[in-house]
């Protein structure tokens, strides 16, 4: 066997032996774990924000009329907000298992595919030497994401096709063989699929292009930008991808914009910062100082991405998390996610230490309670599950 596969096949198990460990204590149902209540049961793990919402469109593809005979009270347009990549792969699955089953099943299968993604982007680039320890920091690192991949969720698939689109760009730089921009494209075009966010991968490989077009002062100007559009043309997916939700929803809503007009799952506001203000609806706190923390983090990531000359990642580390200054939601941390992979890489340094795996071995069991807490909490008032099945 070699050194790869076995490492794969090491991830794998991690991956199912981190879950077993999330959905074990709600499984047996115990009633006292630290002081944390898991009587209710995996009914707790499905009805975790937001897996039933893609539920939701999978049975009813933002059809208005369909939406209104299920149990549930959101009005059709506010499913605008969440894009429908989730939901078709939840489907094939869901005339085996049923829908709350496969949508935790989809959310396992990419975390795996994630994790293997990661490993593969950090070992063939040689941007560690201690790949397999980095990918396994990458499954718990950060909390939030530990708690994101044990339920239903879109991010697992977007941060898979996210990390697979800049490891296929990436190739295409190193090797310049079309077939990996052509990937590029496809796994740029699924992100964008999966979640709204992922127009902003064609815009930090966009700016990554110009930058690079720029800088290189050997060539006429216009025979370069000419030259870079017929590259990089498969990137153009992406965009695509978007004009065509919103075409689709033209047809489901009758309404374009139907996205626009979702109602208060558009966060986004101006000046930045105004996750700062308490009175922004999705705000609500003063208790806030974990986002400047997050905030000093990710734009140090992407500053050493730049110095470590790995700069799609640094371009799309800094593109996304400068818009994501425009969010106004006290849980920025899942929504600046997609980042951390690569603000891994950044640190990896610190990260595969002596000092760290001993920090790591501390605070492993802060990290579980602080998931079990939320995942006990973050529950969609649907109290019975099954409905959707």
């Amino acid at each position: 066997m070699s050194p790869k596969l076995k490492d794969i096949l090491i991830l794998v198990l991690i991956n199912l032996l981190i879950t077993f460990l999330i959905w074990a204590p709600f499984y047996f149902r115990i009633p006292n774990f630290f002081g944390l209540n898991f009587s209710g049961g995996l009914e707790t793990i499905y009805r975790n924000f937001d897996g039933l919402e893609y539920v939701i469109i999978a049975k009813s593809w933002y059809q208005s009329n369909i939406i209104a005979t299920l149990p549930q009270d959101l009005p059709a347009t506010y499913f605008a907000a969440h894009f429908p990549g989730y939901a078709l792969l939840i489907v094939p699955f869901a005339q085996i298992l049923g829908f709350l089953k496969s949508m935790i099943l989809v959310s396992l299968l990419f975390t795996i595919l994630s994790s293997i993604m990661f490993y593969l982007l950090v070992r063939d680039f040689k941007l560690s030497p201690s790949p397999l320890f980095l990918s396994i920091v990458f499954l718990v690192l950060p909390a939030r994401w530990l708690i994101v991949h044990s339920i239903g969720s879109a991010e697992t698939i977007f941060i898979f096709f996210t990390i697979s689109a800049l490891y296929f760009f990436m190739k295409f730089e190193e090797i310049r063989k079309y077939q990996f921009i052509i990937l590029a494209g496809i796994f740029g075009m699924l992100a964008q699929l999966s979640r709204p966010p992922g127009i902003l991968l064609f815009l930090a490989l966009g700016f990554y292009i110009i930058w690079k077009i720029f800088k290189d002062e050997n060539q006429n100007i216009f025979k370069k930008i000419g030259q870079a559009f017929v590259s990089y043309s498969p990137l153009f997916l992406i965009p695509v991808a978007l004009f065509s939700i919103f075409y689709y929803y033209s047809i489901a809503y009758q309404d374009f914009w139907a996205y626009f007009h979702s109602g208060d799952n558009i966060h986004l506001s101006f000046p930045p910062f105004q996750v700062f203000n308490l009175n922004q609806f999705w705000v609500g706190s003063i208790w806030l100082e974990d986002i400047i923390y997050i905030l000093i983090l990710g734009f140090l990531g992407g500053l050493l991405l730049l110095k470590q000359k790995l700069c799609p990642l640094a371009f799309f580390v800094l593109t996304y998390l400068g818009f994501s200054t425009l969010i106004a939601h006290r849980d920025i941390s899942r929504y600046v996610l997609p980042i951390f992979p690569f603000c891994l890489i950044a640190f990896e340094k610190v990260l595969i230490s002596r000092e760290f795996k001993i920090v790591l071995a501390i605070i492993i069991l802060a990290i579980y309670l602080y998931a079990q807490n939320f995942l006990i909490a973050n529950t969609a008032p649907y109290p019975n599950p099954q409905l959707f099945n």
